[in-house]
């Protein structure tokens, strides 16, 4: 259920963006919006919980509460009013709630990676986001919904937007990048390709 309002307050937010449907060569076949199954098992002998991302948010937390009485269909991108909305969405998913139960937690999750810097071939530190095309083609989601990943090696021939499945010990962190808030950070014990089953 909480996955479906974040999804609504992206659609929201992809009204006031021009770039939203960018093309896909190089990334998998991915379209923007789209997140990564789950694995079919875990491991039970791993020491990490393998999580989604609903787990980062807060069960009391609406990410769309506040725009619920806006008819984004009327707006267009030229008006002032959705500037204004955008500036609302921008600043209410900036201060999303982190869910205190996962400070702490040893997790593995799968996302895309966004880069921090511009050297794909020795990423020392990437956003993990938890659908394909975020902070690139569409907004950044909210803080809850974004990792600031530490790899304990720097990552070679990184993709932006590559799939991946990343594992440490989650840290409840608040840090301001250029793509937005983030509400976690990990020091990843490792990060691999995502491969479905």
């Amino acid at each position: 259920m909480r996955t479906r309002f974040i999804l609504i307050g992206l659609g929201a937010a992809v009204l006031f963006v021009a770039a939203a449907h960018a093309g896909n060569a190089g990334d998998g076949g991915f379209k923007v919006g789209d997140r990564l199954a789950p694995a079919p098992a875990a491991n039970a002998a791993s020491p990490y919980r393998e999580i989604n991302w609903d787990a980062l948010i807060p069960a009391d937390w609406d990410p769309v509460k506040a725009f619920k009485h806006m008819d984004f269909a009327k707006l267009k991108d030229s008006d002032p009013k959705a500037m204004e909305a955008m500036e609302e969405l921008k600043a209410a998913w900036n201060a999303a709630p982190i869910e205190p139960k996962m400070d702490g937690a040893r997790i593995r999750i799968a996302g895309f990676v966004v880069p921090l810097g511009t050297d794909l071939d020795h990423v020392k530190e990437f956003l993990l986001v938890p659908y394909f095309g975020a902070c690139i083609h569409v907004p950044p989601p909210p803080a809850n919904q974004m990792i600031h990943v530490f790899p304990k090696k720097p990552l070679t021939n990184a993709q932006l937007m590559g799939p991946v499945w990343v594992r440490g010990a989650l840290k409840a962190s608040l840090t301001d990048t250029s793509f937005g808030a983030v509400g976690y950070r990990i020091q990843a014990a490792g990060v691999e390709t995502y491969k479905e089953h």
